[in-house]
């Protein structure tokens, strides 16, 4: 038995302290995974489909009966206000359902034989089977909908799966592993760790791994991979810089409400928030003035305050980063129209910025906070140019009515997905989501997760009367 910790899980408004739990260590972290392999092996203990199938229409009845007690542990822990949060454990419940759903489409095909006279008298077959044993490791911004998605997608797919949440929002993950332990999930199934960075490293890149679900930072994700055993499949989802590319055309009164939720939803720590806005030099100043105006009407407080419209940043520490790319791009020539300072040791003022340099923070790398920079352009290929120059490349929009300006900048955007007439953040939980390039690799979306956590296995069978 390892020496006993604890995590202490802090309220990121008020810096209060939620809850202290027990953590475990590697030895610990190896029992686990031996449990897990265990069954992955053990093809009696497979969950038969319809199973599967009744146990999460259960999950579902149990989430919805407690909608208010999840949407306030997770506004708690994460910081994301109460009606966002609230829109995330519906989110998560009907993630739930996809999953149930999906379990039926996870078929095979009828590979055509006879073709050649090597392959007469054959009939063949594909089927799809578990991957084996899942490792995921969560983040912190969607507390209970990203467990669904790194969890429900392995269970339905018939894997085992070892779940890490992020240290300062573990509690979203506690609660949802118990109401799948009440909804019958057999023992073992669905295990969740609590554990430090080390001991999580050797969980994920031990062999008995079949595939990694990672949500967090590109310099650990990549790190990861790099790790990992020889034929462990991943899914890594890391951040963006979400352009958007604004014509003289497009219709300002859906634009802009749509442009300043992208941007200060969950006080931006979204990975595809709305980040940078090009806009057509003939509108530029008035679209960056008029979200100024709307962001300086958001209401930035406690998140369990059902008026907040945007909550704290995660730790204090972002706070101060935040103030200083801020900082930085005022003193290199960008114009703050709003915002710009600390509203307290958690909160950062909803800010835009104007034009700034393309060489500072805000305009390098992803903010990850309450930060949104509108940049004036003359020619759309060339704003289209600066969108594409950051390695990170996740979502990204365009606002026009023109549909060949539309289609031309959706083909040219290097994403993995373009909004037209819509903000960078839009997701729903059946569509595949995912970055390329820095921004990661694979495919989220419940069903495509579940198709990952599955194989192919041919049959073929050779026959005289075929």
């Amino acid at each position: 038995m390892s020496k006993s910790k604890t995590l202490k899980i802090f309220s990121p408004y008020d810096q209060s302290l939620i809850k202290e739990i027990p953590m475990v260590g590697e030895t610990e972290v190896e029992n686990t995974l031996q449990k897990a392999y265990a069954l992955f092996l053990d093809r009696s203990q497979w969950i038969p489909a319809y199973k599967r199938i009744a146990i999460l229409e259960k999950v579902q009845a149990l989430m919805k009966d407690q909608i208010e007690e999840l949407t306030k542990i997770a506004a708690e822990e994460g910081g994301k206000p109460y009606a966002d949060s609230k829109v995330e454990v519906i989110r998560a419940i009907n993630g739930v359902k996809i999953a149930a759903e999906e379990i039926g489409r996870l078929t095979g095909e009828q590979i055509p034989m006879g073709l050649t006279q090597a392959s007469i008298n054959r009939i063949a077959f594909t089927m799809r089977e578990p991957i084996g044993v899942v490792a995921s490791i969560s983040a912190f911004n969607h507390p209970l909908n990203l467990i669904v998605h790194q969890t429900v997608t392995a269970f339905a797919a018939g894997c085992p799966v070892i779940v890490k949440p992020a240290s300062t929002t573990p509690l979203s993950c506690l609660a949802f592993i118990k109401i799948l332990k009440e909804a019958g999930v057999p023992r073992d199934w669905v295990q969740s760790i609590i554990t430090g960075n080390e001991a999580a490293e050797k969980l994920v890149t031990d062999p008995r791994v079949n595939y990694l679900s990672f949500i967090g930072s590109a310099k650990i994700g990549w790190y990861l991979k790099s790790k990992l055993a020889p034929g462990t499949r991943c899914a890594l989802e890391h951040g963006g810089a979400a352009p958007v590319i604004v014509e003289p055309d497009a219709k300002m009164d859906e634009m802009l409400p749509a442009l300043v939720k992208g941007g200060f939803y969950h006080a931006g720590q979204v990975c595809v928030s709305v980040q940078k806005v090009f806009v057509h030099e003939s509108i530029a100043g008035k679209v960056a003035a008029e979200m100024a105006e709307m962001a300086k009407k958001l209401v930035v407080g406690d998140p369990l305050d059902e008026n907040t419209e945007v909550g704290p940043l995660i730790l204090p520490k972002e706070v101060d980063r935040i103030e200083e790319w801020v900082k930085e791009a005022k003193e290199k020539g960008g114009e703050i129209l709003c915002g710009g300072h600390r509203l307290s040791d958690s909160c950062f003022a909803p800010t835009v910025i104007y034009n700034p340099p393309q060489d500072v923070q805000v305009s390098k790398e992803e903010i990850f906070g309450p930060v949104v920079c509108v940049y004036p352009y003359q020619v759309r290929d060339e704003a289209i140019k600066l969108a594409n120059a950051l390695n990170y490349h996740f979502q990204a929009a365009v606002f026009t009515k023109d549909l060949d300006i539309a289609l031309d900048t959706v083909q040219k955007l290097n994403a993995t997905a373009v909004m037209v007439n819509d903000h960078t953040a839009f997701r729903v939980d059946w569509m595949p989501f995912g970055g390329r390039d820095a921004s990661g690799e694979g495919l989220g979306g419940i069903p495509y997760s579940m198709h990952e956590m599955t194989r192919e296995k041919l049959m073929v069978v050779k026959s005289r009367f075929l």
